[in-house]
């Protein structure tokens, strides 16, 4: 499915820099949600997470829990309060973990991190039981589709499988990699396939939503339409949904507050996958 081309402002762009994002997080409002932040879901210092709890949350909410990009090697829970905020916006309770980044670890460190923050989250008190979903954008969503196809992850973690996994410009198939290059160390390796979300794809899985903008210039739109083929030829549940004249950061940015009135309709899209994930049967 292919939403309307429309672009997003130069404004959208600047979400990828500090300044911006400190500029992002002051137009985003406070009220409408309850902030909880700095919580240990396990012992070294990056495994932290934030919540972000709506006013008037139902005690059968969905909890989303958001992983962020950065190329597996940057990036903090401490930038994305305006994704918590837009979630919180529909109603649904919203984690934000770190996980620890190369060089620290390698893969599958921060795999391991993202399924020990499920764990926690599945026993944590005051949180809604509705339906778990795993989301991510970029590296988080290479992550996310990892915990969704590849079982041993939570599994070894003591973690349930997620109801639904949300990719938004996720890498899914980068393997054979350049000898030497970064991402080869990231991966231990420059053809190690099963690092990669689409070795999976053929076996059982929650439904998946796969976001993607044509004009992205980092992650390449076929990255998410291989791994929505490959599902839909294991019989399994995917939905694929491509925005035009979208970049890598503007589909992220499209859910912060002071954009949401021009940008592509991405926060409706995960919102509208996330409320018929609560009417499936469990």
């Amino acid at each position: 499915m292919k939403a309307s081309r429309r672009a997003l402002p130069a404004a959208a762009v600047a979400l990828a820099g500090c300044d911006a994002a400190a500029l992002a997080d002051r137009l985003t409002p406070r009220l409408g949600y309850a902030q909880r932040v700095d919580l240990a879901y396990g012992p070294l210092p990056r495994h932290r997470l934030d919540l972000y709890l709506p006013d008037g949350m139902r005690a059968d909410s969905p909890l989303l829990v958001f992983l962020h990009g950065g190329g597996w090697r940057s990036g903090s829970k401490d930038l994305y309060r305006f994704v918590g905020e837009a979630f919180a916006t529909r109603g649904f309770a919203t984690a934000i973990p770190n996980y620890r980044l190369y060089p620290e670890v390698a893969f599958p460190g921060f795999v391991e991190d993202a399924a020990r923050a499920m764990a926690w989250l599945a026993v944590a008190p005051g949180l809604p039981a509705g339906p778990r979903v795993a989301v991510g954008h970029s590296a988080g969503a290479h992550i996310a589709m990892m915990l969704a196809l590849d079982a041993r992850w939570l599994q070894a973690a003591g973690a349930p499988l997620p109801a639904g996994a949300v990719g938004l410009a996720g890498p899914y198939d980068i393997m054979p990699l350049r000898r030497g290059g970064r991402l080869a160390a990231v991966f231990g390796g420059e053809n190690r396939p099963e690092t990669q979300p689409i070795a999976f794809a053929d076996r059982p899985g929650p439904p998946m939503l796969l976001l993607h903008g044509m004009a992205d210039a980092t992650v390449a739109p076929e990255q998410s339409e291989r791994l929505a083929a490959r599902r839909r030829a294991a019989g399994f549940p995917v939905r694929l949904v491509t925005y035009g004249d979208v970049g890598h950061v503007d589909i992220l940015g499209s859910l912060a507050a002071p954009l949401r009135g021009i940008a592509p309709p991405v926060l409706r899209d995960i919102a509208d996958f996330v409320t018929e994930l609560q009417g499936r049967p469990t």
